[in-house]
């Protein structure tokens, strides 16, 4: 619901807001914040019934049925396979069947990488089956595999300083978890890092707080004139044991197959839906989420959730019969997972209006219990954006923190437009 509320606001364009008494844009408005205030303030009847059908009317669980239906119906949704491209076109009839104006896919080129067989096995000091998941963009291993002894280290800063015993040898990364954003560079980074000083293949424990034995994947890149070495993500229990052996002075050796290939780049779609704008049509209020997902599971959480609350928002203005005063543009993002490739290539074909986009909002971070947002953009727009939230009250969602971003946004983010994130908070 956070994700709408902000389109009925039609007193300043947030991007553009500047100093002194009047905010405006192009003339459209002149006004003082207290006016803009006491606007937002007229709009908590409006937040009320949007809050009512989506929580207790005939919306209640409308968003969580739809995405069940399509993950049952399609499953896993990786850029470049038939099952993502199904999605699209099932997204595209669902839109057109809602009644949202506009609905139409923006054609681009994404990457097409497939796993393969995989597999990893310890044969020295004990025969030990690994569960491993091949990351995303990474070259396979010879048919025969590779056997290699092991060299675990917690750190890149450990890796240079033991780079000449890692030539030959398979690193592993035992990393300990400090928060995502700062632990993911041993995954994406890892092989890079490796291959610099010689290593034949790498192994990354799981960017993860809690494990039960589950390795998890994503994309890792490569770097132009440093070698392609096959890479993989272990479990965190057996990157503990590997630590726990090494600690002890007892020699690791591991056999890894990986049947990985990338394919020629595919075409694809960006999906689109709108309502569009009473008043300022030209201007955009963006709401999005990524449709494609791995391939190891149904991409419910990621980011199933986060696409269909996105739709869910312009569902529930139309079925008030509202109409907001700019255009609330729905985006479901392709191949996200390979680095927001989509999303890139939808930047580069609008950015020549980036005057006219108002706000980017993303949901990607699971769907959990909401608690606010994450916001980057300027203090006065924030002091706007902090008012808007103050609608959602009724729920206790009004968090206004910083730093808000997304893989897919942030090219509109860097640019100078203000942005938004959810906060969730993690049920255990």
């Amino acid at each position: 619901m956070k994700f709408l509320i902000f389109a009925f606001f039609g007193g300043a364009h947030l991007l553009s807001l500047c100093s002194g008494k009047a905010i405006y844009k192009n003339g459209i408005s002149k006004r003082t914040f207290q006016e803009i205030k006491e606007e937002i303030a007229s709009y908590g009847d409006v937040a009320k019934a949007i809050i009512n059908l989506a929580v207790y009317g005939k919306a209640q669980n409308r968003s969580y049925e739809r995405l069940a239906l399509l993950v049952d119906t399609v499953g896993p949704r990786l850029s470049g396979s038939k099952n993502l491209e199904k999605a699209i076109q099932i997204m595209y009839q669902n839109l057109q069947q809602d009644g949202l104006e506009n609905v139409h896919l923006e054609p681009v080129r994404i990457p097409h990488w497939e796993r393969g067989e995989e597999s990893a096995v310890m044969l020295e000091p004990r025969i030990h089956k690994i569960a491993i998941l091949g990351l995303g963009s990474s070259i396979g291993t010879p048919p025969e595999g590779i056997t290699a002894e092991v060299l675990v280290v917690t750190s890149f800063d450990e890796l240079q300083r033991r780079a000449s015993e890692a030539r030959g040898k398979i690193v592993v990364y035992n990393q300990p978890y400090i928060n995502y954003s700062r632990t993911v560079q041993y995954r994406t980074q890892g092989a890079v890092e490796a291959a610099k000083v010689g290593a034949l293949a790498s192994l990354i424990r799981s960017v993860a707080s809690l494990s039960i034995y589950s390795p998890h994947t994503g994309i890792q890149e490569y770097q132009d004139g440093v070698p392609e070495i096959p890479t993989a993500c272990i479990t965190v229990e057996d990157a503990e044991m590997m630590s726990r052996m090494a600690s002890r002075g007892i020699k690791i050796v591991i056999q890894l197959k990986m049947g990985a290939k990338t394919y020629p780049d595919t075409d694809s779609f960006n999906t689109v839906a709108e309502i569009t704008g009473s008043k300022y049509p030209e201007q955009v209020v963006l709401v999005s989420g990524h449709l494609d997902s791995w391939d190891v599971g149904q991409g419910a959480m990621d980011d199933g959730g986060g696409a269909f609350i996105s739709w869910e928002a312009l569902s529930l203005i139309k079925d008030l019969g509202l109409r907001p005063k700019r255009t609330l543009r729905l985006v479901l993002w392709t191949a996200e997972e390979q680095g927001g490739v989509g999303a890139f290539q939808y930047y580069q074909l609008h950015k020549v209006n980036i005057s006219n986009y108002s706000l980017v909002m993303e949901s990607d971070t699971g769907t959990f219990l909401p608690t606010g947002l994450q916001f980057t953009g300027s203090e006065k727009a924030r002091a706007i954006m902090e008012e808007v939230m103050s609608l959602l009250q009724p729920l206790n969602i009004t968090q206004v923190l910083s730093h808000g971003e997304g893989t897919d946004i942030n090219f509109w983010i860097q640019a100078g437009v203000p942005g938004c994130s959810c906060i969730k908070h993690y049920i255990l």
